[in-house]
């Protein structure tokens, strides 16, 4: 069975289809609202340090090894990465982030990370 994860801007309108939304910042995204962020799960600890943060500065040319650093920290926190493939499990989940790059960003790295170690998905 496959299961769905999905990116979103924390500024994009919350949707039924979204399933357990989870906020992968270490921030809480600027001017918006909790309750308006419907917002299920903050998994601070899973995000990128912020000398990861500030080193990559959205920097395309930086991708790659942005991806290299970045998978080494969210290996150094296996709590948080156990429950987010718990939740992943259990039904759709929809990565939210506040990044303006909505190609190379955090939740675009977690969900290609999550996705190529599918098999601890079915386990």
């Amino acid at each position: 069975m496959r299961r769905t994860i999905r990116v979103k801007r924390a500024y994009e309108a919350p949707d039924p289809g979204d399933g357990c939304r989870i906020l992968v910042d270490r921030l809480w995204p600027r001017g918006v609202a909790k309750e308006a962020a419907h917002i299920d799960l903050w998994l601070k600890e899973i995000a990128p340090s912020a000398e990861l943060r500030k080193w990559f500065n959205h920097d395309p040319g930086r991708w790659s090894e942005f991806g290299l650093r970045y998978a080494r920290e969210v290996e150094q926190h296996p709590e948080a990465l156990a429950q987010l493939m718990a939740q992943v499990r259990k039904g759709p989940v929809t990565l939210v982030y506040a990044a303006k790059d909505e190609e190379h960003n955090n939740a675009v790295f977690l969900k290609a990370f999550v996705e190529s170690h599918g098999k601890a998905l079915h386990s």
